[in-house]
């Protein structure tokens, strides 16, 4: 263990070092039964804006079923809220290391079990009542005003577009009543290398529009010129389907997706393969991140299958929310 905090403080004298250097040590300092080594690397990490590895909060659990103070119980229950605050996934080595934890706990006869969530909100195992993935009113409003401050209008934004691009569009977006659907064309139609691009947005324009939905699809104005990739009547077809908006060919599309997306109300939702996780950065704090992580989980749609000509899936969008409950 010595040998080992000594290589760590040696990294520390040229550069921060990395969740996996700090989850090294902590687990050779659990193994030789010091916890409190571990913990205090573990804060540590943290004060470093480092977010430990699944890894190393597995072994955090699978160690604590030798710890039985309260001390150390207190700081895993923590472990698992950091879990939730940052949208941290655990596998299922982790699940099984927390599971045995839980139920290795003296007189308190925790029983875990695996499950499946259908689509309704609760738990079928105990009956609980899972957390909606939807926003409340008040956080939607919160999260609305953030996105439109911090990420819309904020100074970022127009490195790639204009404000008076930016003004145009959303004069535009108030005049058309709220949308169902809005659709990053771009993104969309690069889905698929085996059809030409307009051919690929046509088809997933026509297979929404189908179902009722209020379409907007956003684009660029290269998109509008005759090539291979793009044809006029292709283009002509999904203006009678969907309203279109087509920015400058240098412009960022995100601004304008999440512009329309939460100005047309909670129910409306995206359909894009972006990540958005640039726009997350933006975001001041972890509790806004956090809304506009959960607001993204609901109402991104995304492609997960295609065939051209023949078939389109969209991803399933959750009913509860899957991240660690409280």
């Amino acid at each position: 263990l010595a040998e080992c905090l000594s290589c760590l403080e040696s990294i520390k004298q040229v550069i921060t070092p990395s969740s996996r250097n700090y989850g090294d040590a902590m687990v050779c300092a659990l193994v030789q039964k010091e916890a409190n080594t571990a913990w205090r690397l573990y804060e540590e990490m943290l004060k470093s804006n480092l977010i430990p590895n699944l890894e190393t909060i597995e072994a955090l659990f699978s160690s604590g079923r030798n710890f039985s103070d309260t001390d150390y119980t207190t700081k895993l229950i923590n472990t698992l809220l950091l879990l939730r605050d940052n949208q941290i996934f655990p596998d299922e080595s982790l699940m099984l290391a927390v599971k045995s934890w839980f139920e290795s706990l003296p007189g308190q006869q925790w029983e875990g079990q695996l499950t499946a969530v259908p689509r309704g909100s609760q738990c079928p195992s105990c009956g609980t009542q899972l957390e909606s993935i939807l926003l409340s009113e008040e956080e939607y409003l919160q999260l609305q005003s953030r996105i439109m401050n911090d990420v819309i209008h904020g100074t970022d934004v127009f490195k790639k577009t204009t404000p008076e691009e930016l003004e145009r569009f959303q004069k535009f977006v108030k005049r058309c009543p709220p949308f169902d659907v809005v659709i990053d064309g771009l993104n969309v139609a690069n889905i698929s290398s085996k059809e030409r691009q307009s051919q690929t947005l046509l088809d997933v324009v026509s297979y929404l529009a189908n179902q009722g939905q209020r379409l907007l699809v956003l684009g660029r104005k290269h998109m509008l010129k005759e090539t291979h990739a793009w044809k006029r009547h292709h283009i002509a077809t999904i203006q009678d389907k969907a309203t279109c908006f087509f920015t400058e060919n240098v412009s960022e599309d995100d601004p304008f997706l999440l512009y329309a997306t939460l100005h047309s109300g909670n129910h409306c939702k995206f359909l894009s393969r972006d990540l958005m996780r640039d726009h997350k950065a933006c975001l001041p704090d972890s509790s806004t991140r956090r809304l506009f992580f959960k607001w993204q989980r609901g109402h991104q749609l995304v492609i997960s299958s295609y065939i051209p000509g023949k078939k389109i899936v969209l991803q399933v969008t959750p009913n509860v929310d899957t991240i660690i409950q409280t």
